[in-house]
């Protein structure tokens, strides 16, 4: 049995992954003073880890959550 969720569902989590990546960055991120470059580099590649999690545990060929 696949356990894997639909492809709504991965794209409400990329969407949501998105802009939360997006706030961070605008409160925390590159150029927010001397710890915004570090900061905006941790921010990157959290973002990548997740995405790329998202994007390989979705099921892309059933439609549903």
């Amino acid at each position: 049995m696949n356990e894997r969720p639909g492809c709504l569902s991965g794209l409400l989590k990329l969407a949501a992954l998105g802009w939360v990546y997006d706030w961070l960055q605008d409160n925390f991120g590159f150029g927010r003073g001397c710890s915004g470059a570090g900061c905006g580099l941790i921010f990157l590649v959290l973002f990548i880890a997740f995405a790329c999690y998202i994007m390989t545990t979705t099921n892309w060929f059933e439609l549903g959550f």
